[in-house]
């Protein structure tokens, strides 16, 4: 593997190829200060974006949200690379367990539950193992804080992220910030609806604000709430 030597943030997002993934990686090559690695499933997947979003400074690497071993590779990996890993966004998830509690699919549910609520801490821990620098942001979701049909396995898994975020900010303090911002459900797939969507912009400008200004105290969550979108 050849060694990149700059002084340049390596930010690391899983389950960056499509929605809010994408656009905080696109928010974050704009300023042209940054390598920017995105985790996905597919290689496919992962090739077409590499040609499409065309930036050195781009980077893709195959890995599953809930398999510790190909979180703790890619942390090693991008570390041995880049020089550094400094911030890590928690952004992959997944709902295949529609239905209510009673009814829903066990292993749907834990699928659920591996990439929505153990997968975090999976990467976390790996980042933090392979020397972050800096932060971690989590994408939570207001289902967190709401019961609501049919989505019970989901919520469950957002709140126990939110929770998990004012822990992790609460043992990694005052060295590593960690923060979460709750998103609505928006339109997934292209990428262009980052356009017409201001939530990512005004969440990237929220972390960027904590990042910068170090304002976040150990025992507390920074939220976007849902009217950001206004």
């Amino acid at each position: 593997m050849s060694v990149i030597i700059n002084f340049m943030k390596t930010v690391l997002i899983t389950g960056g190829t499509r929605g809010i993934g994408l656009a905080i990686a696109e928010k974050y090559l704009s300023d042209g200060e940054s390598n920017v690695v995105v985790t996905g499933r597919k290689p496919d997947t992962l090739e077409e974006l590499q040609n499409s979003v065309n930036n050195d400074n781009f980077h893709t690497i195959m890995a599953k949200a809930d398999d510790e071993e190909a979180a703790d590779r890619t942390c090693k990996e991008i570390n041995e690379k880049f020089g550094s890993l400094d911030i890590l966004i928690n952004n992959a998830g997944t709902n295949p367990a529609g239905g209510n509690l009673m009814d829903v699919d066990m292993g749907a549910l834990e699928k659920t539950w591996a990439v929505n609520q153990k997968g975090p801490l999976l990467w976390a821990r790996a980042a933090y193992k392979n020397e972050l620098s800096t932060a971690i942001m989590n994408i939570c979701s207001v289902a967190g804080y709401f019961p609501s049909d049919l989505m019970g396995a989901y919520n469950i898994s957002k709140a126990a992220l939110i929770y998990m975020t004012k822990q992790l900010a609460y043992e990694l303090a005052p060295d590593i910030r960690v923060n979460g911002v709750l998103r609505q459900l928006l339109e997934q797939g292209s990428h262009n609806f980052y356009g017409k969507m201001k939530n990512i912009q005004k969440i990237f400008i929220c972390f960027k604000n904590l990042e910068n200004q170090k304002i976040l105290q150990k025992r507390y969550i920074s939220c976007a709430q849902k009217k950001l979108a206004g």
